[in-house]
């Protein structure tokens, strides 16, 4: 593996399982410290780790499969859910079994302390990484950002158009980028992902008065009816009967005024749709000091600075 990635991010899980490590591969990973990738298959009733390894077994023991578990501060669950999934790990030792068979003894432990010595703690505000969705709470994305290692990415910091529920905007496994916002003084870093998506005039410009377009009903108040167009760009449509949060509405752009920030919509028709709003990134750096949402032309300053 080159670099720190999350669990999982450079091949799928069906990939994974494909994985084929030589007894010779093992032991010059061994030898060299190097963090391998392969697919848990089966969490044992003492809470190890199985994976499998292709030509031998592997076995990550219940107190190397996470930072924490040996002092009680990370939750078994933290390894009951990687069954089925690919996991980092070191190849600590190559032993035989009572059956005479060899065995690796490997470390997920380990291979996240190595991606924390040498990657994560030498982060700093406004670094731009990847990250893989992990979980999702009301207030919250958990996402790996490398080797098993997590990072929140708060509610607020999604996107800049309001949403209800983490899901509105991402599903588990999803992969994406994201800015650290915040390493604290134990280390726990904070991720915003919303600065990437672009800025309002980026997001105006993909859109003309008089045209029809889809988007998401964000929420409904008494004046009106909160669409968003873009993960950051919403508008606020006329009062409609019928119209529900989460259903897709056909509007046609009445409408659009920078130095408000404003696009003025009327609803033409909404629907039911489990389609989540496909996002895509205007920023490509890696690395980003100062982020301005709002139009020269906004009487209000909306700005991030790292």
């Amino acid at each position: 593996m080159k670099g720190f990635y999350p669990e999982g991010w450079q091949s799928s899980d069906k990939d994974a399982k494909k994985v084929n490590y030589s007894l010779t591969q093992l032991k010059e990973a061994s030898l060299s410290g190097e963090i391998l990738e392969a697919v848990a298959y089966m969490c044992d009733s003492d809470h190890n780790l199985l994976v499998n390894l292709g030509s031998i077994s592997g076995v990550i023991p219940r107190v190397e499969g996470a930072i924490g578990i040996e002092e009680g501060k990370t939750r078994d669950i933290a390894l009951i859910s990687r069954v089925g999934k690919p996991v980092c790990f070191t190849v600590e030792e190559i032993f035989e079994t009572e059956n005479k068979k060899p065995c690796a003894l490997l470390s997920r432990r380990n291979a996240q302390r190595q991606c924390k010595r040498e990657f994560l703690n030498r982060l700093s505000p406004g670094d731009i990484i990847n990250a893989k969705i992990t979980h999702l709470e009301n207030f919250g994305a958990f996402c790996d950002i490398g080797c098993g290692n997590i990072a929140l990415l708060p509610i607020d910091a999604i996107s800049v158009s309001r949403i209800s529920h983490p899901a509105d905007r991402f599903k588990n496994g999803d992969n994406i980028k994201v800015i650290v916002k915040n390493i604290d003084e134990v280390g726990r870093i904070t991720l915003t992902h919303k600065e990437l998506l672009g800025t309002w005039q980026e997001n105006a410009d993909r859109i003309s008065q008089g045209q029809t377009v889809s988007g998401i009903v964000r929420s409904i108040e008494t004046y009106g009816i909160f669409i968003e167009l873009a993960p950051n760009l919403a508008g606020l449509a006329e009062p409609k009967e019928g119209v529900r949060v989460g259903q897709t509405a056909g509007v046609y752009i009445k409408s659009i005024i920078p130095e408000k920030m404003k696009v003025k919509l009327i609803i033409i028709d909404s629907f039911d749709s489990l389609d989540i709003l496909p996002f895509e990134y205007f920023y490509e750096g890696d690395r980003m000091e100062h982020f301005v949402y709002s139009p020269k032309e906004s009487q209000k300053l909306i700005e991030t600075i790292f």
